[in-house]
């Protein structure tokens, strides 16, 4: 069966966050990702991983501002040194996590800078971190996130587009981060997808659709799903990237019957 993950900022929210370490390997867990690790220390987060032998799968570089509604800042041309200055934080911490994969969200355009612009500036900014974080063979994920839900004006929110950035910075170290969630959203047909694009992509995510809640809860069939990408030979980590509809604990049938 796939390697599956718990993404900590969305799951266990019932207690606090150095405590949803201990809950996501008490349910079976073997890997954590999470949003942000900035707020922590790194020897605090270290511990929690190493304390209860878990992997840490994925972070995503600094976002900006997330609280003022910032959803990451690599197309923003004003904001080119916070970018490099972010990318060092990361690399930072990944070392200190025994993290392998960061992921950059591209972030919303402005009204006021092109969109030829903030492509040229999210470009030059990904090929700075992937040559950073080649230097540490990390790798770099990037995600398609939905413009029609979730984040509108998002910059990357297709599958080809990431493609499209991939092909033209040219990084050995540049992977897709598929999440069905949003890609149910803006494409469809994920089976298929997944398996054209399986050369390209480096970490999935999920989430049932709508509602961005445990499998189950709405029209994506998970089954399928899993038993696909376990087939197709995908050797990466799955994440639960979702919302539970009620306790997390109850949210996890679809976990349970994977063993």
């Amino acid at each position: 069966m796939p390697r599956f993950a718990a993404n900590l900022s969305m799951l266990f929210t019932e207690v606090g966050f150095t405590e949803r370490f201990a809950c996501a390997r008490a349910a079976g867990f073997e890997g954590v990702e999470y949003l942000f690790p900035y707020a922590y220390p790194k020897d605090l987060l270290s511990r929690a991983l190493s304390d209860n032998e878990l992997t840490q799968v994925l972070f995503n570089l600094p976002p900006g501002d997330w609280d003022a509604g910032e959803r990451g800042i690599a197309c923003l041309p004003d904001r080119v040194d916070e970018f490099r200055v972010g990318v060092d934080q990361a690399i930072d911490y990944a070392k200190a996590l025994g993290c392998r994969q960061l992921n950059c969200l591209a972030g919303l355009r402005p009204d006021f800078v092109s969109e030829e612009r903030a492509w040229q500036t999210l470009a030059d900014n990904v090929a700075y971190a992937a040559e950073k974080l080649a230097a540490e063979d990390i790798t770099l994920c990037l995600e398609a996130i939905n413009s029609r839900v979730d984040m509108p004006g998002f910059m990357l929110d297709t599958s080809g587009k990431v493609l499209a950035l991939i092909e033209q910075v040219d990084g050995d170290n540049i992977r897709l981060q598929y999440d069905l969630y949003h890609m149910q959203i803006m494409e469809g047909d994920l089976i298929r997808s997944m398996e054209c694009l399986l050369p390209w992509i480096g970490h999935i995510q999920f989430a049932d659709n709508p509602g961005r809640h445990e499998p189950g809860t709405g029209e994506i069939n998970f089954s399928n799903v899993f038993s696909a990408i376990d087939s197709m030979g995908y050797e990466g980590w799955v994440s639960a990237e979702y919302r539970p509809s009620g306790a997390t604990g109850d949210s996890l049938a679809w976990f349970e019957g994977q063993g």
